[in-house]
């Protein structure tokens, strides 16, 4: 029985163990590209990539030239956009993660680099250019730094305009071709992931209400048309719809209820994601998240007094993607034959691809390096869903290291012995709340992957991608169910998913930090190890502290500190801090504007103080997450050393 023992897990062992002969310096080096923009002809697009560390502004000829770096700086750039009028390129940057973005232009070519604007106590959003290419339109918190106010600016000279100002949180949802008119969009007050559209007269400032609604809902991503606008909506239904709302006498400036009708095509079961159109445009592309994954579809876009849903259904058609994965950044030229978005799966890295829509052909245009690590090695997730406490069922990616069956494993040392091993496992827990884990690629799974751990990634209640129901299940006193489903998904491993009960962690980043710490204070028995980036772990000092123009956007979802104290403290992680039983690691950002570092000082001096084992790493340079690649290099062989040490 020894000799048998002793084979079997030397078998294991050696699967494991060969399974990882790529370091995780090369994990890390594992580049991507997204965020493409087109020239004014469409003969060139710019993007953003981290060949340097950090992501930067890069600019390659179609179809196969050599691409070129033309920014070179410490921090990432945030967002590119190329002027339709080919005058140059605007860009954003922020210092050193603190997210308050400032504006910058210059020449296609990269030099002539100028200040659009420069106050670093500010943050600049940056939304919309005019048809002409000369304004941009962006919101900014430079009057109160609680609130968001619409401004343009005249590329050419740097002058601002105020053109609408609003005690709250506001967003240029689109702007009309003339630029006499601007769609807003304000968050609700008294809800989460709720807000309004409103359409706005620059010369007089008159504001028409066109979205009242009673309960939460979405509205978003819009577009002019000739006659009305193009938006999505999960109004009145439990996905995001494509929408057209359209005046019924198009003449004139009568956006009054009584002179406008909404047709919603689509999002019945799933959730259309992201809307693209050239301003006035004739095509429409639009993504569709199906359980998870994207699909992309194209039509004909036609206006003219014809109701555009009536139109567009039977002509919209789908794209085939490499693999099943994720887009983002659709983009498409302006004389609307090419579409380019970035693509990413488990197995593909991120990189940009262009369809072109005469020929119906898709091709890659940036191939982003993998560090000599085969695409074959990379892991692909089942999708697997358990049953929690209230008989809701959860959906979650379970990755599983190559080679290695949980079940067949299991079974194995089950006839070695009568205490049989089994898989460690990292319950990965994503951030948000709004969020979703979805199969795009994670270079540090798949580094985990490769020696020997099993990685469960769950959209517990509370997720987006599942419905307006779902999303809001774990509002306010309902925020600890959804910690409970993080407990029954454990449950579900150890009975169906071959892990060892012993060798369970738990890890996640901003929102899935707070539920790091509040899984290992609520069910501390379940852990074998816990890792924690920038979470709450206090939900009074946390609101408190979170920058003002946050505080009332989180207080509708966490509960309102004027209303909600007892409840909020009696939730926080920090109040059961005695019962951690896991080792943790925790990681934080000092220039962190939403979870400020001082929710990590405090977790981690509890834990001192009580004798507990806990790891620290507080990154001087960076904000919420750890986003340079000379800080990743550092800091996550040292969490790989730390799961190591207690898991194996």
């Amino acid at each position: 029985m020894k000799i048998v023992h002793a084979l079997v897990v030397l078998c294991l062992s050696f699967v494991i163990v060969s399974a990882q002969p790529y370091t995780i310096q090369q994990y890390l080096n594992i580049k991507s590209a997204g965020s493409p923009t087109f020239s004014a002809d469409g003969k060139r697009i710019a993007y953003l990539t981290n060949v340097s560390g950090t992501s930067q502004i890069w600019i390659v000829d179609l179809p196969n030239g050599q691409p070129k770096q033309i920014t070179n700086y410490d921090d990432n750039i945030g967002f590119v956009r190329w002027l339709p009028d080919d005058s140059g390129i605007i860009f954003g940057k922020a210092h050193g993660g603190d997210e308050n973005t400032q504006l910058f232009w210059m020449k296609t070519d990269g030099t002539g680099v100028r200040e659009l604007t420069n106050d670093p106590k500010v943050r600049h959003n940056f939304a919309e250019i005019s048809f002409d290419g000369k304004t941009i339109y962006y919101t900014s918190n430079k009057r109160n730094r609680t609130f968001f106010d619409v401004y343009s600016m005249d590329v050419s000279n740097g002058n601002e305009t105020l053109l609408y100002q609003y005690d709250g949180n506001v967003d240029v949802a689109a702007v009309s071709d003339s630029g006499k008119k601007i769609v807003v969009s304000r968050d609700g007050i008294e809800k989460s992931l709720d807000n309004d559209l409103y359409i706005i007269d620059v010369a007089t400032k008159k504001e028409v209400h066109l979205t009242p609604h009673t309960d939460a809902s979405e509205f978003g991503d819009v577009h002019f048309l000739a006659d009305g606008l193009l938006f999505t909506t999960n109004d009145k239904r439990n996905f995001q719809g494509l929408a057209q709302m359209r005046k019924k006498n198009a003449a004139g400036d009568d956006w009054s209820a009584a002179n406008r009708e909404t047709t919603i095509f689509g999002g019945d079961v799933w959730d259309v994601s992201a809307v693209e159109m050239r301003p006035y445009g004739s095509v429409i592309a639009y993504t569709r998240n199906r359980e998870g994954f994207s699909e992309i579809w194209l039509g004909g876009v036609e206006t003219g007094g014809k109701p555009l849903i009536s139109t567009i259904s039977k002509y919209f058609q789908g794209i085939d993607l490499p693999d099943r994965g994720i887009v983002g950044g659709l983009t498409l030229s302006n004389d609307q034959t090419k579409l380019a978005f970035s693509f990413s799966s488990s197995k593909y890295n991120g990189d940009i691809w262009i369809y072109d829509l005469k020929s119906s052909s898709l091709q890659q245009v940036t191939k982003s390096d993998r560090a000599e690590i085969p695409q074959e090695s990379f892991v692909a997730p089942e999708l697997v869903k358990f049953k929690s406490f209230d008989g809701l069922y959860v959906s979650a990616w379970y990755y599983k290291p190559k080679g290695i069956n949980p079940q067949t494993v299991k079974e194995s040392l089950k006839q070695a012995y009568k205490n049989p091993d089994g898989l460690p496992v990292i319950v990965s827990v994503h951030g948000g709340p709004e969020g979703q884990e979805r199969p795009g690629f994670n270079p540090l799974y798949q580094y985990y992957l490769s020696r020997g751990y099993a990685v469960l990634a769950p959209n517990v209640r509370g997720s987006t991608g599942y419905g307006k129901i779902y999303t809001h299940l774990d509002d306010v006193k309902n925020r600890e169910d959804s910690v409970k489903d993080l407990a029954f998904g454990v449950d579900w491993l150890k009975k169906s998913g071959g892990a060892d009960p012993k060798r369970i962690a738990v890890m996640g980043g901003s929102y899935g930090g707070y539920m790091t710490l509040a899984a290992i204070t609520l069910y501390p028995e379940l852990w074998a190890a816990a890792v924690d980036t920038v979470g709450i772990v206090n939900w009074e000092s946390f609101l408190k502290n979170t920058s003002g123009y946050r505080r009332r956007k989180r207080e509708v979802e966490y509960g309102m500190l004027d209303r909600d104290i007892d409840f909020l403290r009696a939730i926080s992680p920090i109040k059961k801090i005695d019962r951690v039983k896991a080792p943790l690691f925790v990681i934080q950002g000092k220039n962190d504007p939403r979870v400020p570092y001082t929710e990590a000082e405090q977790v981690v001096k509890a834990l001192k103080d009580r004798g507990a084992t806990v790891e620290y790493k507080l990154y001087d340079d960076e904000g919420h997450g750890i986003s340079k690649l000379k800080n990743r290099l550092e800091l996550y062989p040292l969490v790989a050393d730390f799961l190591d040490k207690y898991m194996k």
